[in-house]
């Protein structure tokens, strides 16, 4: 049970007993900093919960923010407060940077105690009479705050594998009760969300026209006023140009965000088309937002991990034997039997699953890759099953770079989801993308080598490829063979799928 629940924190565990006594001075000294008066019922707090014979089975209350029985700092959870038990448990390492974090997120949490957003209304009506326009008085014009009554947001940027999403996570799950309108969502899932009520909205303002950025934000503002972002990044011009406005609308109904991102407001969308058109976006974020990055001292990524054998090549009857046998395995559940050609309805399409049970389904890379899906596909499939097998996965160049797109997409979802992965390929994983497999480090092109060492790979891992030119696609690239060899490791193939 312990191991399941922490499973999305597992990369920051501690192999390192002897430093838990300096994790408890540093945090010590963070949360005197942070509430003096309550000092001495802190530290017997802390000693409390250190010989506290149920600590173990608490973890995962207070990853989730949930009543433990231990000892609490304040009358609710708090994002100090679960971040001080975690490394008081030795569940995270000792890291200033991301104590210096988290001490941001603890002064947004305690803005929003007190913070009271401004009552939105409802959708104005639809008719089109002159009479119903006049008469419309039951729809005020929306109240508009003022930028200085509003806590300020949180853009927190930094490389992978920092701990950007267990640091908000914290938060997220820490906000008292009474703040019941709040949101956590990965930003691609967002957008793919904010596309589909546009394009409703458009359809209702019909033949009038209108703006229709204006009814999804209200909508967006009324189910929610915390809106915490997941790995911000913009490569599409279409969200490019609906992001200025949107995000400008909904901070004036008062919404506030926390976003995690990779990069600076500054870099977002370079070399974009139209990236001038833009510009204002960046410009409100970094107006209306603290931006701060997690420089953190220690790599996550980098901390070595054993692999586990959820990768099989080459295509061999042996390999191909073996991936069917451990799909049996995981299928064999006579309540629950294998169904072919499932439906799942997506945006009102149907897509088929090969085959499946309720929680596991395999599909060939044809099947997944072959079809023209999208990311909305991808994030359905892994939101609906739990464990996946992709087989007969290919070598990929120029000609096939569709297909590597969509590949890269569907990983993105699985990494997202903490999907259990199992594949069969023509070479080895990472290097499905390579022009040249044994291409060594030296072969790897300068931008190419700057990416990969930013995401903790080398030219020996993932090989050679041209495939990829612009800026956010070898990004993407290098991204998706990071994923892969972090969902290879054993902690991953224990813990995910849960």
């Amino acid at each position: 049970m312990r191991t399941t629940i922490l499973a999305p924190y597992r990369r920051f565990l501690s192999p390192y007993s002897h430093q838990r006594s300096q994790v408890r001075l540093i945090t010590a000294r963070t949360y005197r900093r942070t509430i003096t008066s309550d000092s001495k019922r802190q530290n017997s707090s802390l000693a409390a919960e250190h010989h506290n014979p149920h600590h173990e089975a608490n973890k995962a209350a207070i990853l989730h923010g949930r009543q433990t029985n231990l000892p609490s700092f304040r009358s609710h959870p708090c994002p100090i407060n679960q971040y001080h038990k975690l490394v008081e448990a030795g569940t995270l390492r000792a890291d200033p940077h991301q104590t210096r974090i988290i001490e941001k997120l603890q002064r947004l949490h305690d803005d929003l105690l007190t913070y009271e957003p401004p009552k939105i209304p409802t959708a104005p009506p639809s008719s089109n009479s002159l009479i119903a326009r006049l008469f419309s008085g039951s729809s005020p014009e929306p109240e508009i705050i003022s930028p200085d009554k509003v806590p300020k947001g949180l853009y927190l940027y930094g490389d992978v594998g920092t701990g950007k999403t267990m640091l908000m996570d914290l938060f997220y799950n820490s906000l008292p009760a009474h703040i019941s309108r709040k949101r956590r969502v990965h930003f691609h899932a967002f957008m793919i969300d904010v596309h589909k009520r546009i394009h409703a909205a458009k359809l209702k303002l019909g033949h009038r026209g209108g703006d229709p950025i204006e009814p999804v934000a209200r909508d967006l503002a009324n189910q929610a006023y915390v809106l915490c972002f997941d790995e911000f990044q913009v490569t599409d011009i279409a969200d490019a140009m609906i992001l200025r406005q949107l995000f400008e609308k909904l901070m004036n109904y008062g919404v506030v965000c926390v976003i995690t991102s990779n990069r600076h407001p500054d870099e977002l969308y370079r070399n974009g088309i139209q990236r001038s058109s833009f510009i204002p976006c960046i410009e409100l974020l970094k107006e209306r937002f603290e931006v701060t990055d997690l420089d953190s001292g220690t790599d996550y990524r980098r901390i070595p991990r054993t692999l586990s054998h959820v990768y099989y090549d080459p295509l061999t009857p042996e390999n191909k034997a073996e991936i069917d046998k451990i799909f049996r395995a995981f299928t064999s559940d006579p309540h629950d039997p294998v169904v072919n050609n499932r439906k799942l309805m997506i945006w009102g399409r149907e897509l088929k699953v090969p085959e499946s049970t309720s929680n596991v389904a395999r599909f060939s890379f044809h099947d997944l890759c072959g079809n023209p899906l999208s990311a909305a596909d991808y994030i359905e499939i892994t939101k609906t099953f739990k464990t996946i097998f992709v087989t007969d996965v290919p070598k990929m160049g120029l000609g096939e770079k569709d297909l590597a797109r969509r590949f890269i997409t569907f990983i993105d979802a699985c990494y997202d989801m903490r999907t259990k992965l199992f594949v069969s390929s023509e070479v080895p994983i990472y290097k499905i993308f390579a022009d040249n497999p044994n291409a060594k480090n030296t072969d790897v092109s300068d931008h190419m080598r700057s990416v990969m060492d930013d995401l903790g790979l080398s030219g020996d891992v993932v090989g050679s490829s041209s495939m990829f030119t612009g800026e956010e696609e070898i990004f993407a690239f290098a991204r998706c063979c990071s994923r892969l060899v972090e969902m290879g490791s054993k902690q991953w193939a224990e813990t995910a799928g849960m």
